[in-house]
């Protein structure tokens, strides 16, 4: 019986060291670069616009992204303009990227004005996507992303 104690708690002790090396031996993972290609208005009036965003996404990691769904929040010159998710899960790559739209309704109207007065300015328009990517396997299921960028109307 002393010797059956005795394993249990040489089992008590091992078994958290394996789970931790096991832990250890995990490769690094880095978050994937999210970044705005494109940016169009297609509809609406002074209450909601329709816009289309293009996106990319770069996988820096040596595996594949199986991506089940991105949500995010869409900021343009500091201001929040809309919020959704992708319509239907896609792979990325490893160490490649993919382009990807996503459709808002949003409401423009803080931002309408400094939109117009950009009319004819060919200047970047500066945007923030805050968000979290959800994978469809593996061990980690979120990895949230804060970027931010310009893209030409």
């Amino acid at each position: 019986m002393r010797e059956l104690r005795r394993w249990g708690l040489v089992g008590l002790v091992a078994l958290p060291l394996i789970a931790l090396s096991g832990c250890a031996a995990l490769p690094k993972f880095e978050s994937p670069k999210l970044s705005v290609v494109a940016l169009k208005v297609q509809g609406g009036d002074f209450f909601s616009q329709r816009l289309q965003v293009r996106m990319r996404v770069f996988n820096p990691n040596d595996r594949e992204l199986p991506i089940k769904a991105i949500t995010y929040s869409l900021e343009v010159s500091d201001t929040e303009i809309g919020n959704g998710s992708t319509a239907a899960p896609f792979t990325v790559p490893a160490m490649g990227e993919a382009e990807f739209d996503m459709q808002i309704t949003a409401n423009l109207a803080g931002v309408i004005g400094k939109l117009l007065s950009r009319k004819n300015s060919s200047d970047p328009l500066p945007y923030r996507v805050v968000g979290d990517v959800s994978l469809s396997s593996g061990f980690l299921k979120r990895i949230p992303f804060d970027e931010r960028g310009s893209v030409k109307l």
